[in-house]
């Protein structure tokens, strides 16, 4: 794409697309980067026939494989996160702010209502649905309980030092553990990566791939076997990060079909969901980018905001409403403990919960970031930066002190106990069944989980696509038909091989190494920006 006004682009002599392999098989072709699909392929095949086959095996070696990475590296994790936030920040409130991404008169492709509500459906929809109302209620009720110890280490699961017996401070510490999970740490790995993508896609001329990010740190040698294994990397960071977040939904769905229409739970259920929800995808994957995604995104944000006004109205209004500044409040106030990477006392919690999402996040970036870079072009760095990380933030605090709080309320006020002993699928569905229309609004919950399973899938086989195809954004369509498909199966052997845990087991062993990338493409994001001319 030209770029619009003035830029620095890199001089290379490489051509989107000169290691790519085209094939034609009758009427659909093929444009794949050799190595990268190859690898990238054989590897996710051989791990779904292995997983499929020896299903009874694998489960204890992922939960042991889950176990030991965020026990052992939930420093690193918390560190890395940290690090993301203050390069936004440092960058967005410095004179590099000033540079436009597209070039110094690039205008913006989407209205600011289309790009938000791309960024949030792609970013966060499933586990909004999953974790809204369980995670607040969970940090509540932990914390509520106080800490134990056994052989001087902490066996509990509350935030820092918990807040035994008192009511208030137990649902203030829950939101905003909650909301230091959903805010602005997530938000600023996604923002770190996406930057560095859009920069030198469309100011510097390379491809939209992830290697060409690192241009200033390895130069002609990112089109070389360093860049094809950063682009292998992503590409299994994305799908399996992708494949936990599917696993999520299906088990929802699957828990709210159960609810409602007494359709039996289990994976044969969720395997179901899966293949059905694939199979939506795969259409909005042949209606392209602006008729599938965008209008699934807009759709969605129409039926999130319906059911969140809803439970605004018909919930604890004024608690609500009150609410969603003091729990701002509270996260602000506990922001630095819980972001504390060392000498942690409330391990369980540290290591559980902020050090897997953290590499959740991570395996998640490179199919958001690439995807909030494409819809981005035309937006000031300065403007990218604080549009992606506080309005989806501010959103994401907005939905748990909604839901979370409702359900909070619950039990305080109305020693609703159903909420808190329901299974982590269900709490969404046990907290809206004592509202009014509960058969209506848990049946668009449902609408809404399966919504953003399809368009999750759906964006990020566009991305994988885009990896796989060394940068190429106009590969053929059947490419992006395999990779959807492979996203669903990969759910399912997960799902097959140990359910949950596999499925996190896999976003942790993928988002460790790719944290080690957005490390090292912080400092070529900098370089880059600052070679750049300024609006």
């Amino acid at each position: 794409m030209v770029p619009d006004g003035e830029v620095n682009p890199i001089d290379t002599d490489y051509q989107v697309g000169q290691d790519n392999v085209v094939v034609n098989v009758g009427p659909f072709g093929l444009d794949i980067h050799n190595r990268v699909f190859a690898i990238s392929a054989l590897g996710i095949i051989a791990f779904v026939v292995l997983t499929l086959a020896f299903h009874n095996q694998v489960e204890p070696m992922f939960q042991g494989l889950r176990g030991w990475l965020t026990s052992n590296l939930d420093w690193f994790f918390l560190g890395a996160g940290n690090i993301f936030v203050l390069v936004c920040l440092g960058v967005a409130f410095s004179p590099l702010g000033r540079v436009r991404l597209g070039g110094t008169e690039a205008t913006p492709d989407y209205s600011y209502l289309g790009w938000f509500s791309m960024l949030f459906a792609a970013g966060m929809g499933i586990g909004l649905m999953f974790f809204g109302v369980s995670e607040p209620l969970s940090h509540f009720s932990s914390s509520l309980g106080g800490t134990s110890v056994e052989n001087g280490v902490r066996t509990d699961w509350a935030p820092l030092a918990a807040a035994a017996g008192d009511t208030q401070a137990a649902a203030s510490l829950g939101m905003a553990a909650t909301i230091f999970h959903w805010g602005l740490h997530p938000w600023a790995i996604y923002a770190v990566l996406a930057l560095g993508l859009a920069l030198f896609s469309f100011n510097k001329g390379l491809p939209l791939t992830m290697r060409s990010v690192f241009y200033p740190l390895l130069g002609e040698r990112v089109w070389g076997w360093p860049g094809h294994v950063i682009d292998i990397l992503a590409v299994l960071a994305t799908l399996f990060g992708l494949a936990t977040s599917l696993g999520f939904g299906a088990s929802q769905a699957s828990a709210g079909l159960n609810y409602l229409f007494g359709i039996p739970e289990g994976n044969t259920t969720q395997i179901v969901l899966v293949v059905l929800i694939t199979a939506i995808a795969l259409l909005s994957v042949l209606a392209g980018l602006d008729a599938g995604v965008k209008r699934l995104s807009e759709i969605n944000m129409v039926l999130a905001a319906l059911l969140l006004v809803f439970v605004v109205v018909v919930g604890p209004t004024l608690a609500i409403m009150t609410g969603f500044f003091s729990n701002l409040g509270s996260y602000l106030t506990h922001l630095p403990a819980l972001s504390n990477p060392f000498g942690r006392e409330d391990v369980n919690f540290s290591q559980g919960w902020t050090a897997f999402y953290w590499a959740w996040w991570i395996s998640w970036s490179p199919f958001v970031g690439m995807f909030i870079a494409r819809v981005s072009r035309g937006r000031s760095v300065r403007e990218f930066i604080v549009s992606v990380l506080l309005v989806p933030s501010l959103a994401c605090v907005l939905w748990m002190s909604v839901f979370g709080g409702t359900a909070i309320s619950q039990v305080v006020n109305e020693g609703y106990t159903a909420v808190t002993e329901a299974a982590l699928p269900l709490q969404l569905f046990t907290m809206l069944d004592v509202l009014p229309l509960a058969q209506i609004t848990s049946f668009i919950a449902i609408i809404l989980v399966v919504v953003f399973f399809i368009t999750s899938s759906d964006s990020g086989s566009l991305v994988i696509d885009v990896i796989a195809a060394g940068g190429k954004v106009d590969a053929p369509t059947p490419q992006r038909v395999f990779w959807c498909t492979f996203e669903g199966l990969v759910a399912i052997a997960l799902i097959l091989g140990g359910g949950l845990v596999a499925l996190q087991a896999m976003a942790v062993s993928t988002g460790f190494p790719f944290t080690l990338v957005l490390l090292m493409s912080c400092v070529a994001l900098i370089k880059g920006l600052a070679s750049e001319p300024r609006s």
